[in-house]
This record gives structure tokens, sequence and C-alpha cells, in this order.
């Protein structure tokens, strides 16, 4: 695939996660309205967090990294009998360990719970509430990790298009379960969890069909010494650390959120959700795309072709991580304003919610630069240097988050939850410093000229960018007092599209053009 393929393929991939992202604030929104920032909100919030986690590694974190190189190897070779043996296999190996963990999970809710609201009261109902809730998360584990496993096939097919959209129907499971089930528990918040356990059922019912209409339908057979199994497996061990950093760093913020007030849980998991667009849309997307074609260039000793399409992938994410990290930073409190304070989510959550943001703004390159780099690394098969980069990273976020929330806890201050955001935003420059680090000494990608240039292009549209987006919020004010939600959005979209246009033509006049972002 030429870099204009993969330009294309990225295009179908972010086209399909907009939506998703479109969806996935409509959830939150609506979330926000019916249920605010309350502790039932946060038992939700920890009792989400931790299945997610695990879908990282069993889904399109670890497992994907590890089974997209093999099953990209195997496809190159062209022996359909040895690569349909190796997904029967895989695939029963994979539910097997999914559905013990699964198991495991709701048997020790109670204790799972405590452990990631290490701080909070002996007796605290936020404890009891977020036991109950796992419970009934938890599945939603095995569902998505199959449904990942369909979707790292069709991918490497390349089918980008339906992996891409199947999110989309996780927010409408979660919003349909909020409308129409929360009336029925006594604690409505419950309804949420179960929205999870829907949205992963509806996801896997998609999904998994279209394998059957690419003729690619795994047969489920579980044996563990299968030497495929033994290599997906094997790779897939170091990854469990590097592939999913930004997902450990959170669980570390979740146990020192719960030293403070109980609000902080839902504060940070919105702040979360926010930088999580840009993320998904954009360095999800290009890394996604990027690692069946690296496999593809390794698997064929194509070493040229492997640096160059890195080096595209690594523009690419220049482009577009700067001004989303600086357009975060600056509409941090329009977009909180305007997104989620109607109803329960009041003015005060606005504001608590605006400052992780902004905190977390900070480390938006360094997030998509790691969905980039670390498939240079699945690529080759290497799974051990990440997971050293990730180590040390976690290592980071820990005493990042105890040096900057300690203090900040201790004398009072309400916002003590920006410094676990702004302790993950700086673990993450650091995960990226070292992988990029990690990859030069290896030898293996080499930067094509053209980097300095795009470096001041980039820094002259940034410029023009804020002082659009500066200038449209001095005129407008105090945003909750625009008027109702659909005056705000329209507000909103109004500054995003100017500051967008101001950037676009700042690149322009700095003299970047369409076909360079094509040949990178």
């Amino acid at each position: 695939m030429s870099r204009g393929g993969l330009l294309r393929s990225t295009a179908v991939f972010s086209g399909m996660t907009f939506l998703s992202r479109l969806a996935g604030l409509a959830r939150d929104q609506i979330q926000a309205t019916l249920f605010g920032t309350g502790p039932a909100v946060s038992a939700f919030v920890v009792a989400y967090r931790i299945p997610n986690y695990l879908r990282r590694i069993f889904a399109e974190g670890s497992f994907a990294s590890a089974f997209v190189p093999v099953l990209s190897e195997l496809h190159q070779r062209g022996d359909k009998a040895a690569l349909q043996d190796f997904l029967d296999h895989v695939a029963g190996a994979l539910l097997a360990v999914v559905l013990a963990i699964t198991g495991l999970g709701m048997l020790l809710a109670p204790w799972i719970a405590r452990l990631f609201l290490l701080f909070a009261g002996k007796d605290s109902e936020q404890v009891a509430l977020t036991a109950d809730m796992l419970r009934i998360t938890f599945p939603y584990l095995a569902f998505i990790s199959m449904t990942a496993m369909a979707g790292a096939v069709l991918n490497s097919m390349r089918r980008f298009g339906l992996p891409a959209f199947t999110p989309v129907l996780h927010n409408l499971g979660v919003i349909a379960a909020m409308v129409g089930l929360a009336s029925y528990f006594e604690v409505r918040e419950f309804a949420l969890a179960w929205g999870v356990f829907i949205a992963g059922l509806l996801q896997l019912l998609l999904l998994w069909p279209a394998l059957g209409r690419l003729g690619m339908a795994p047969r489920m057979r579980l044996d563990f010494r299968h030497p495929g199994v033994r290599k997906v497996f094997g790779l897939m061990l170091p990854t469990i650390f590097s592939s999913s950093v930004s997902q450990l760093n959170l669980l570390v913020g979740t146990m020192f959120a719960s030293l403070l007030i109980v609000n902080a849980q839902a504060w940070l998991y919105y702040s979360d959700r926010l930088v999580e667009f840009p993320l998904g849309l954009f360095g999800v997307a290009i890394g996604t795309v990027i690692l069946p074609h690296l496999s593809r260039r390794f698997a064929d000793t194509d070493t040229a072709g492997y640096s160059q399409a890195l080096d595209w992938g690594l523009k690419l994410v220049a482009l577009v991580s700067v001004p989303a990290a600086l357009g975060l930073a600056l509409m941090a409190e329009p977009l909180c304003a305007t997104l989620f304070q109607y109803g329960q989510f009041g003015a005060r959550d606005t504001d608590m919610v605006a400052a992780s943001v902004i905190a977390m703004s900070v480390g938006v390159p360094a997030f998509m630069l790691s969905k980039v780099l670390l498939p240079a690394f699945y690529a080759r098969q290497d799974t051990r240097t990440p997971m050293r980069a990730a180590v040390i990273t976690v290592f980071i976020n820990v005493v990042l988050t105890a040096l900057l929330v300690t203090p900040l806890w201790y004398w009072g201050y309400g916002a003590a939850h920006g410094g676990i955001a702004l302790a993950t935003a700086l673990a993450g420059i650091a995960n990226a410093a070292l992988l990029w680090r990690y990859l030069i000494r290896q030898g293996v990608y080499r930067a094509r000229e053209g980097w300095l240039r795009l470096f001041l292009q980039i820094g002259l549209a940034s410029v023009l960018m804020a002082a659009a987006v500066v200038a449209a919020r001095v005129q407008l004010g105090d945003w909750a007092q625009l008027g109702p939600w659909y005056l705000r959005v329209a507000w909103l979209l109004g500054v995003v599209a100017a500051g967008a246009l101001a950037y676009g033509l700042g690149l322009l006049a700095a003299g970047l053009r369409p076909r360079h972002v094509r040949e990178a």
C-alpha cells in the first residue's frame, strides 16, 4: 500500500471514528445531564475503567499488537490453510482466557473495588456500589475481546470501515440504557453499567459475522500448545505494559483520586473523555492503519519502505496533535459548558473538569506519537523494548502523582485532581521520548528531510490559530451565559471552525501543500 493509500485508509478510519466520537459526546452529555458527578457516577467510572483497562490487553491493545504482525506474516505467505488453523486456535485460546478472567472479576468484585478505592473510607458507599457495578460490567471484557479479534482480522485485510464504526454501537447502547432503563433502578446510575454490558454484546453481534463473509470465521479450537497461540501469547506478555501505558496511568490516578472528594473520579472521567476525542480520531486511526503496513514491509525486508512509512505517520501526527492540544487547552471551559453543563452538572463541575483538561492537554502530542511509535516495534515483533519504556513510565507517573497530589490534598486545594491529570500528561511525554530514543538507537528508522521546516510551519500556524480562538473567546465572554444548548453548540462550532481555518491558512502561508501531506 502506498502512502497515498495509507492516507485514504486513515481518512476512512478517522471518518468512522469521528461518528463514534460524536456519539460518545452525546452519551457523555446525556450522562452528565441525568446523573451529574455524584458518588454513584464515580462508582461507575471505576467499575467501567477496570474492564476497560483489561480490554486494552485482550482487545485492541496488547492482543492486536501481537496478533496482527503474525497474521500479516501468514497472509503474505499465501497459505490459506495455515492462516485458518492459526485463527481457529487463537480464537479458542483467547475466548477461554477472557471467560476465565471475567468469571474471576465478577467473583472478586468487592476486593477489586477496595483495591482501586484504596483511600476511600472503610464503610464507603462508593466501594459497595463499585463492586455491584463491576459484576455487571465485567462480561463486557469477553464481548469486546472477541469483537477486537474480528476487527484485527478485518483491518489486516484492509477492511477498516466496519471495525471503526462498531464503537458507535457502544455509545448508542449506553445511551439507550440511560434513557430506557434508569427509571427501573433504585440507584439510577446502574443503567450505565447495564449499558456497557449491552454495548459490548451489540458490537460482537455486528462484527463477528463479517469474518464469515470473508470466509475467515474461526472455529474455536483450544490448544495452548499450538505454535501460533504460543507465539501470540508470548508476544503479548511484554506488551501488557507497553500498549496500555495511558490506561495504567489512569488506574494509578483512580487510586489517588479516592484520596480526594468523591466527585474527583467523575471530573477526571469527563476530562479524559474530551482528551480521547482527538486521540481516537487521529492518533489511534494512524496507528491502526500503519501497523499492518509496517508488518508487511518488515515481512518483505523492505527497510526503506518501513522507515518512510513510519516517517509519514510521525509527520502526520505532528500536524494534527499540536493544534489538537492547543485547542483543548484554550477551549476547555467552553467545551465543558457546552457539552455537559445542564441538569445535574453544575458550574463548579465545569470549572473542575476544565482544570484537568488543561493539565492533560499538555500530553496530547505525546499520547498521539506513542500510538504510531508503538506499531514501529510491534511490526518487527519486538515487544520487549516498549515494555521497558512502559515500566519506567508507570514508575514516573506514580512518583509524579504522589509529588503533585499529596501537597494539593494536604492544603485542601479544590482542583487537586488536576495534579493527577498533569502527572498523566508528563508521564505520557516521558513514554514517547523513551520510545523515540529506543527506535533511533536500534537504527531501523531514519528521519527524512523536512522536519525542521514542518516544525516552523506548525509553529506559525499554531500562533495564528491561538490568536483567532482567544479573540473569539474574549468577545463572547462567559460561555455558560450564551443561552440554550443549541446556541452554545453553534458558537462552539464557529470558534472551532475559525481556529481550524486560521491553522490551515497558516500552514498554506508557510508553504505546506496537500501533496506534502500525502508524500510526508
